[in-house]
């Protein structure tokens, strides 16, 4: 069974910034890639950003240039790094890891709440 744990994440101000970290673990996994995505109230989950054994990584056009996502792929970590906080990120963010066959495990989410 892998398990994700996340930390971080809280209260923030517009145009400041935040820290996310997760962590994967289980007997013999090993993350073909890792990320996160968010859920805002009466919103669908989306998307965020995530990166790839390979070290590429994607973004959302919504945080591309403000979010900078990077980890230890090899040891199941990564960590999003939120900036130029804006109070539309207000959001619950899941950490997501991949296996190698493209199955998602998820973590049980941190609320991100940013203010005005």
């Amino acid at each position: 069974q892998v398990q994700l744990a996340e930390s971080g994440g809280g209260l923030g101000q517009a145009g400041g910034s935040l820290t996310l970290t997760c962590a994967a673990s289980g007997h013999g996994f090993r993350a073909a890639g890792m990320g996160w995505f968010r859920q805002a109230v009466g919103k669908q989950r989306e998307f965020v950003a995530g990166i790839r054994r390979d070290g590429s990584s994607m973004y959302a056009p919504s945080v591309n240039g403000r979010f900078i996502v990077s980890g230890d792929i090899a040891k199941n970590t990564v960590i999003l790094q939120l900036a130029s906080l804006k109070v539309e990120d207000t959001a619950v963010y899941y950490c997501y890891a991949r296996s190698g066959d493209d199955y998602d495990f998820w973590g049980q989410g941190t609320q991100v709440t940013v203010s005005s």
